[in-house]
Formats: C-alpha cells, sequence, structure tokens
C-alpha cells in the first residue's frame, strides 16, 4: 500500500503564493539546479540551531549567554553573502539577537517550562499527512500549550500577524488534536524587534482551518506541471526559476 503524501506549511504556503514555483519546487527535477543559497536562510538557519540548544533541557553545553555567543559562533553559516562586508554586518546583528534573547529568557520568572524543540508533528488529515516542524512548545502553570515560532527577518510583529498566518494555524491545530483538553496558544517572536504577539484560534476557526486545507490540499495534490502556465508576478524578479518560466512560449 502508498504511503500518503505529505504538506507541510511550506508547500502549502508556496502553492498559494505561486503554483508553478510549487512545482519547479517540489514536483519537476529540474528546479533544484536553480536554487541558490540565500544570506536570509543563512542567517535564520544559524539563530535557530543556537535557540534549540539553548531551549533544550538536556543540552547542558549552552546555559548562559556566553555559552550561547560561543555557540553562534560555532554555527555561523556564511552560504549566500554578496561580500564580506555584508556577512560582518550581519554577524554582529546576530550576536545582538542570541544575546539579547538568551538575557531576557534566563531573567524571566513566569513559571513556563520548555518542553520540546525543534518538534516534529505528524497528522492524518485523510487525502494526506499534515506535517510540521515546530520551534518550541512551552507549557505554562495553567496547562495551556504555547508554541513559539522565530522569525529572524521579521519586525514588529501584531496579533493579527498570529491569527493570519497559515503555518501557525497549522501547528494549533496539529497540537489540539494530540492535546484536546489543553489550550493551545500560538506566540511569533520577532528576533530582530525583541516582539512578540499571540493568537488562540477559535473552535470554529480551527474547522474552518481544516476544511480550508482539505480543499486546498486536494487541489495541489492533483497538480500537474502541464496544467501550468507561468504568469508573471511581482514576486518574479525575486525567484530563482524566473530561467525556467521566461522559457515559456505564453510567459508575459
Amino acid at each position: 500500500m502508498a504511503r500518503k503524501q505529505t504538506l507541510s506549511p511550506s508547500k502549502i504556503t508556496t502553492y498559494l503564493a505561486c503554483p508553478v514555483k510549487f512545482g519547479w519546487t517540489y514536483l519537476d527535477p529540474r528546479g533544484k539546479w536553480y536554487l541558490k543559497s540565500k544570506s536570509y536562510y543563512s542567517f535564520g538557519s544559524t539563530l535557530h540551531k543556537v535557540l534549540e540548544r539553548f531551549h533544550n533541557a538536556g543540552d547542558t553545553g549552552v546555559t548562559t549567554v556566553g555559552d550561547a555567543l560561543q555557540a553562534y559562533e560555532d554555527s555561523w553559516i556564511d552560504a549566500g553573502y554578496g561580500s564580506a562586508e555584508e556577512m560582518a554586518e550581519a554577524f554582529g546583528e546576530g550576536r545582538e539577537i542570541i544575546e539579547r534573547h538568551v538575557g531576557e529568557v534566563l531573567a524571566k520568572t513566569d513559571g513556563a517550562k520548555t518542553l520540546f524543540v525543534e518538534k516534529s508533528l505528524r497528522t492524518d488529515l485523510g487525502p494526506f499527512v499534515l506535517i510540521g516542524r515546530l520551534d518550541r512548545i512551552d507549557e505554562h502553570a495553567d496547562g495551556s500549550l504555547e508554541v513559539i515560532d522565530y522569525k529572524s527577518g521579521r519586525g514588529q510583529i501584531s496579533e493579527a500577524d498570529v491569527a493570519s498566518d497559515l503555518a501557525m494555524g497549522c501547528y494549533q491545530l496539529m497540537m489540539k488534536k494530540l492535546y484536546p483538553d489543553r489550550n493551545i496558544i500560538a506566540t511569533i517572536r520577532a528576533l530582530r524587534a525583541s516582539d512578540q504577539a499571540s493568537y488562540s484560534l477559535s473552535e470554529k476557526e480551527l474547522i474552518e482551518l481544516e476544511n480550508d486545507l482539505l480543499t486546498i490540499g486536494q487541489e495541489i495534490l492533483a497538480m500537474e506541471m502541464t496544467d501550468r502556465i507561468p504568469n508573471r508576478k511581482p514576486l518574479c524578479d525575486y525567484c530563482d526559476f524566473m530561467p525556467l518560466c521566461s522559457k515559456h512560449p505564453d510567459f508575459n
């Protein structure tokens, strides 16, 4: 029996932004030859790795600000930067982010404890399996579970931003199915601005989200590259697959 296909928030988001980009990224093997390293991916991956170690109770090597800064230097990814100056500026900014974040967490006294870091979840939705990897899950004194997602490129964040974020909605849906008796909170932490906001989807909103995911998911599963004619969008100018799409006779 064939295994069910999996869809993640990033796959679904890519499809909604541009089905053709989704095809080049996940369906057509030619697409991989056009993917380029991105400095913002490298920067974000570095920060995520350090915060994963710091918040992991089982990792006793990163428990202080000094430990975290050393882990940051050891984990630095230099791919995708346009120049040494650009990388040096990013490196300095990253150090400030790590120092500030770790200091703030060590000073907190709210009693919350981290249960999981980089937690992988799978939820069978019938036609496909929804998968996700959560940066961090905290448990609060009242039993609430908080899903925390780090954003390295965001500035200020609002409750509305969290409420409309597809990935955070998916994470809440998956967590609610695992822990139906718990209150699930979604929080986006904007690392650059040291800002955060939270939102909890209602039962009605979770049902609506699941129905939307089923509709979109089945559309994605039925997609064929030959079904899609690339049309120019604002994001085309920044897309790695522009050389491929521009070869299509109907691209304009």
